[in-house]
């Protein structure tokens, strides 16, 4: 299947043959459990210290029946202080947690090689349908074709002033204009310095980042990934299906290097 191109301008720049990854088919589920598991990764183990809130000699009476008194550890010593008071057992003051986290919990979600590859196809293939984008909340009056394919130009801009230019000639600034409607959060987020969350707009793929991401640096909403490192994270944000993409020539042309079961099998059924 053909699709329009464009020029950084916005004008009509040709046609070009979209690779076969564009005929995968839609899989929610699929796309949910790759991201899911693909965030796991990023995960820090928790632990606590072992002795933590034991560090007191603090001992129950012993026997610790017949005293009239709770059988709670209590600490031991004289001359007031916390002399007698219940501690290093949970649910004293200073004392151990009942259950505290481990560092041998597994939180690192294992993904099948297949099933992560047709996932990532499947959401590649994804950002060809015009109702998937707009179903996700994205802005795209006046926007005639999917998927968005610009010339190679694009990858040699590093000035936010030429990409903001880029965006209007496109008519995806507004889209990323979507993003001044949120408010500023209030209570303990805002006191810990996150006041305002910093929502997804535009993501350009190309074969080439290193201009293009100093160029999108200031524009809020809008990044850049190279087609080899493309991944699910970043065309379905918090598994929410598909993300507003925008290719390059040269990243059309990576993207169809991708080798994977499923696309063998539907070459050979055409």
């Amino acid at each position: 299947m053909k699709i329009t191109t464009y020029s950084t301008s916005g004008t009509k720049d040709g046609e070009v043959e979209l690779p076969t990854i564009f005929s995968t088919p839609y899989r929610r589920e699929l796309i949910h459990k790759a991201f899911t598991n693909l965030t796991s990764h990023k995960f820090q183990r928790q632990g606590r210290k072992p002795t933590a809130g034991m560090d007191v000699v603090a001992d129950s009476n012993d026997p610790p029946t017949g005293q009239g008194v709770a059988r709670v550890a209590r600490m031991s010593g004289g001359g007031g202080g916390r002399q007698g008071q219940g501690a290093e057992v949970a649910s004293t003051r200073g004392g151990r947690q009942a259950h505290p986290p481990i560092v041998d919990k597994i939180i690192y979600k294992k993904l099948n090689k297949k099933e992560n590859k047709l996932a990532l196809c499947s959401a590649i293939a994804a950002t060809a349908s015009k109702e998937l984008v707009e179903l996700r909340g994205h802005k795209i009056e006046g926007i005639e074709s999917f998927p968005i394919i610009v010339s190679n130009d694009i990858e040699s801009i590093s000035k936010t002033s030429e990409i903001i230019k880029v965006l209007d000639s496109l008519k995806l600034s507004q889209d990323v204009k979507r993003l001044n409607a949120r408010k500023p959060r209030s209570g303990q987020s805002r006191l810990r310095g996150r006041n305002k969350k910093v929502g997804k707009s535009v993501l350009f793929v190309t074969s080439d980042s290193s201009n293009l991401v100093k160029a999108v640096g200031a524009v809020p909403g809008v990044e850049v990934r190279n087609a080899k490192e493309l991944s699910v994270l970043d065309l379905a944000p918090g598994s929410d299906p598909i993300r507003l993409t925008v290719y390059s020539k040269s990243a059309i042309e990576e993207i169809g290097k991708i080798k994977s079961t499923h696309l063998e099998l539907m070459v050979k059924i055409q």
